[in-house]
């Protein structure tokens, strides 16, 4: 089928248009892609042949340049590719800079500069405050509805969708241990997340407000941040996650801009605590995303968490991780947090799916408290577009490896 023949309704179409960075078959060279349907377009090699002045961002080995030329650039760059891909005077001449999606290799779509983790799903906040402070009378920490908790996570783990994930050693502890032993974990976990992708810098001391985000922010993408909870639960305390979560965190080939996802954007859930000033978005234009997730481990469906129902958004987020004058960088990924939904099948974690183990999985390869070596946990996710079609932000799979 020519590469423009795109069903109707492909979630994949010209509406979506993600990007990725890809290398041909018996080729290292690496080089920006843009999916449709089941092709990859060679996005430089196509703007060379139209003469288009933004062949030299989009003729790169990694999405940087591109993050970094700005909201103005992006848009316009992305208003071509839908010409380039929907008129038909334009088929002919980057009809051969198509090339079969399972013919190509895909890699880590942008250098990731620094990474962040949140923690705003009020759902997964309240589970693992259950879990873990059962007596205590409120499940959520005194900060939680005043601010989007995160903290700094490793970039230089952040790898690409299909990465095999070693289990991670370290020490560990139970309540009933005499001392910590050190080994490798036996509570590996997931948490079904959505990263930001940050392409214009900022410099420091200047803050992003509310409104500075889609000035910022060039994309989305799935993202899975593997979490050792044994080794997590012994290390944390006082300074937070270290180990437990340092050793990998995948995110998927395509990166999805928010131009995309203006059908999918939606008003947050009520805010029980006014937010203060700089992050009170009460007189904004929404900023939640409707994402439908589902997380899958071995091909069984586990979980279907919602990000709509995330209580503070990417918006809030990046005014959170700016406003003490940090900079941001081009390349910059911010994590979600883990999303879970009200519902037990909504929970986007072992550790609450299980309840930290005490009600293992039923799957059809066995029961499952935490992962063991060789299952392959794989998140999608699609959201509203236009007219009625889905704007899929495809996957990110790993499979566990022993250390």
């Amino acid at each position: 089928m020519p590469p423009f023949d795109v069903s109707e309704g492909d979630p994949f179409g010209p509406h979506n248009l993600p990007y990725g960075v890809f290398s041909r078959a018996g080729s290292t060279e690496r080089t920006v892609g843009v999916r449709l349907g089941d092709q990859v377009l060679d996005a430089g090699a196509a703007a060379r042949a139209l003469g288009s002045p933004y062949a030299a961002l989009l003729a790169r080995p990694s999405l940087n340049p591109l993050l970094a030329a700005g909201r103005t650039a992006w848009s316009d760059v992305r208003r071509a590719l839908t010409a380039w891909v929907t008129v038909p005077s334009h088929q002919e001449t980057i009809a051969a800079h198509f090339h079969p999606l399972d013919s190509v290799t895909l890699h880590l779509p942008f250098e990731v500069a620094d990474y962040v983790d949140f923690y705003s799903s009020e759902h997964h906040a309240r589970n693992v405050g259950q879990i873990f402070r059962p007596d205590a009378e409120d499940s959520l920490t005194p900060n939680w509805k005043h601010l989007p908790i995160g903290y700094h996570g490793r970039s230089g783990t952040v790898v690409v969708s299909g990465t095999d994930v070693v289990r991670p050693s370290g020490q560990r502890k139970a309540p009933t241990d005499p001392a910590p032993v050190f080994g490798p974990s036996v509570r590996l976990d997931i948490e079904a997340e959505v990263g930001f992708v940050v392409g214009t810098p900022t410099r420091m001391g200047a803050p992003v407000p509310l409104g500075g985000f889609r000035d910022h922010v060039f994309g989305l993408c799935l993202l899975n941040d593997w979490s050792a909870r044994d080794i997590q639960a012994w290390e944390y305390v006082p300074l937070g996650p270290f180990l437990g979560k340092s050793f990998a965190t995948s995110v998927s080939a395509w990166i999805t801009p928010l131009d995309a996802l203006e059908d999918a954007r939606t008003a947050p859930p009520p805010r029980t605590h006014r937010p203060l000033p700089y992050l009170d978005d009460s007189e904004d234009e929404p900023g939640g995303y409707d994402l439908r997730i589902s997380v899958a481990v071995n091909g069984h469906t586990v979980a279907e968490p919602p990000f709509s129902t995330m209580y503070w958004t990417a918006a809030q987020q990046l005014a959170q991780m700016t406003v003490n004058g940090a900079s941001l960088r081009t390349g910059d990924l911010y994590g979600s947090g883990t999303v879970s939904g009200p519902a037990p099948e909504q929970r986007g974690s072992l550790l609450e799916l299980t309840w930290n183990g005490r009600d293992p999985l039923e799957l059809p390869d066995g029961k499952r408290a935490f992962l063991e070596d060789g299952d392959v946990v794989t998140l999608s996710a699609w959201a509203p577009g236009p007219a009625g079609t889905r704007v899929s932000l495809g996957e990110v799979t790993g499979r566990v490896v022993a250390g």
